[in-house]
């Protein structure tokens, strides 16, 4: 029979209920402020992952100015990007500019014209006539009334691609002044708290930073096997671009899951190669789509859980729900701070409710 050792009072629960509510507004907010905090949120990230080389071109290099040191490390990782981007864009370029021949030449030959330009011109010397009563007919009129909407969501659609990038350079801004003055803010934002709470908070802050930097490591970890997994067995079936899309693959899956948005290319590159060597469209794409099969339960059932549960100590299944969950409560923000907040939340779960660390007692003293 269960014993409860703590009589609930009035207060209590009123304290909790307040609590309770606190969180539930805390998350509202967050819910609601998500796109204006993203940036920050990235921004933040960045200077959290380059911050070590910023300290390390500043203190172990001599150079004495923050500013500068900020400089170099953007020039070298920027460079470093730059060289894998080489190893994946004009590869990629070359590949849908050769798709674009092959299909013209397709399209040459079966209709038995020799230029698609000149056939078109042609054709609309021919039909003109036809073409001016469809344009002044009323079906015409009202195709183009209904298609105005569309265009102008299509102009929407444009506008937050715009929005997407000043929010990009945003965060790059935000990046720039959290790096040139990170020790100071890592410190001074505990002073917007009562005296009293900094214990908790410092304790707070201490263990997001371990989760994050878990994450960081295992997530890293996972994407790079999986890339070098990719790389080879899309080199085994003799598939087109395999480093390039190898190392695309494991850059894309640093947010897990989202490597699966390379299927796409990978449809573009079988009828690509089918149209370039004559060779069966289903039987490249089938082969493409069984190195994804193997690659992932690979990384499924033998990576994930070796490396997250060594670094987090996350159950797959729970990681997977974890991401699941915070993706579809605040979207590619919540992709991002999805397993560090679930590690964290379930860390002062068996902390302050369970109290489970209270049950582990010291080993007896045996000394006479």
């Amino acid at each position: 029979m269960l014993t409860y050792d703590k009589i609930i009072t009035f207060d209590t629960f009123v304290r909790w209920l307040g609590y309770g509510l606190l969180v539930v507004g805390v998350f509202l907010l967050l819910s609601y402020l998500s796109s204006v905090l993203l940036p920050f949120a990235v921004g933040w990230l960045l200077a959290y992952l380059l911050f070590p080389v910023v300290k390390f071109v500043q203190f172990k290099m001599h150079v004495r100015s923050r500013v500068l040191s900020i400089l170099i490390t953007l020039v070298v990782v920027g460079s470093v990007l730059g060289f894998v981007l080489w190893l994946i864009i004009p590869p990629m370029v070359e590949q849908f500019a050769k798709l674009g021949h092959l299909v013209t030449n397709y399209i040459e030959r079966a209709a038995n014209i020799d230029s698609i330009p000149e056939a078109i011109r042609q054709w609309t010397e021919n039909n003109r006539g036809n073409i001016e009563r469809f344009i002044k007919s009323p079906e015409f009129s009202q195709g183009l009334k209904d298609a105005i909407p569309n265009m102008f969501r299509v102009l929407g659609k444009t506008a937050n691609i715009i929005i997407s990038i000043v929010g990009s350079l945003i965060a790059l801004l935000y990046m720039f002044f959290i790096l040139k003055d990170y020790e100071y803010l890592t410190k001074a934002w505990l002073k917007i708290f009562p005296k009293k709470s900094r214990p908790f908070w410092t304790e707070l802050a201490s263990d997001a930073e371990r989760e994050l930097s878990n994450y960081i490591r295992g997530q890293g970890t996972v994407a790079l096997i999986m890339g070098i997994l990719f790389c080879i067995g899309f080199t085994i079936i003799d598939f087109p671009m395999a480093i390039g899309l190898g190392i695309l693959i494991g850059i894309m899956d640093l947010v897990p899951y989202l490597h699966t948005l390379a299927l796409l290319p990978t449809v573009v590159l079988s009828l690509m190669k089918a149209a370039d060597t004559g060779q069966d469209f289903w039987m490249i794409l089938l082969s493409a789509v069984a190195v994804f099969c193997i690659v992932q339960v690979i990384i499924d059932m033998i990576v994930t859980p070796k490396v997250m549960a060594h670094a987090m100590g996350l159950n797959p299944a729970i990681l997977l729900l974890s991401l699941s969950v915070w993706g579809a409560l605040l979207g590619f923000f919540g992709l991002i701070i999805a397993l560090p907040l679930t590690t964290l939340l379930m860390a002062y779960y068996q902390r302050y409710v369970t109290r489970e660390e209270e049950t582990v007692a010291d080993p007896p003293d045996k000394t006479n």
